[in-house]
């Protein structure tokens, strides 16, 4: 016992300490309710859209198509789909001047689908975009409307599509569906570069 009449660490009994931790519990549990800040998920992980950051695609593109030296596509995506992430990066060696431009989109149904276009090569730009060490080799096709895609393993098991369209090195990738795919592709396809 100590001073105080209570018993010393050595005298709590498991009792004592799944008391504490249920108390602990339900205190996190009122925290987590109050501030919104979790949701059980049975099926997996799932992506509110409303939460999600949104990026100025239509800009980011407008610009680099203004300070690149290959044509950039700002493909009219379907109604759902959100803009959430747009960058741009040095693709390869970088010596070139070369460049990556990608924007990405979080689709209506909750995945993640980017676009990134280069005036690069296309194994420098799979490089680059994949974070490999070295471009993979490609394992099937896919046509889009008349137009053939090359298929590439991606990151996580995710699908990137290559196709060079005007010049421009084109790949798609994410964890959207392959008709969501198929969306963004004929969507690039269709799309007029945009002026310089």
């Amino acid at each position: 016992m100590t001073e105080g009449g209570r018993p010393g660490r050595a005298g709590l009994r498991m009792r004592d300490m799944v008391g504490a931790v249920v108390v602990l519990v339900a205190i996190i549990g009122v925290v987590m309710a109050f501030y919104g800040g979790c949701s059980f998920s049975p099926g997996g992980p799932a992506v509110d859209p409303s939460s999600v950051p949104s990026a100025d695609a239509a800009g980011q593109l407008t610009r680099a198509a203004r300070s690149v030296a290959f044509p950039v596509r700002e493909p009219a995506v379907p109604k759902g789909w959100r803009a959430n992430s747009a960058s741009t990066s040095a693709v390869g060696s970088g010596a070139s001047g070369n460049v990556v431009v990608r924007v990405g989109w979080i689709t209506s149904s909750g995945a993640f689908v980017q676009l990134s276009q280069s005036g690069g090569k296309a194994p420098d730009v799979l490089v680059t975009e994949l974070g490999q060490a070295e471009a993979p080799a490609p394992n099937g096709s896919v046509e889009v409307d008349g137009v053939t895609w090359t298929s590439y393993p991606g990151r996580r098991d995710e699908p990137a599509w290559v196709r060079s369209l005007d010049g421009t090195v084109v790949l798609i990738t994410g964890s959207a569906s392959k008709a969501e795919f198929r969306q963004l592709a004929a969507a690039t396809q269709q799309a007029t570069p945009l002026a310089r």
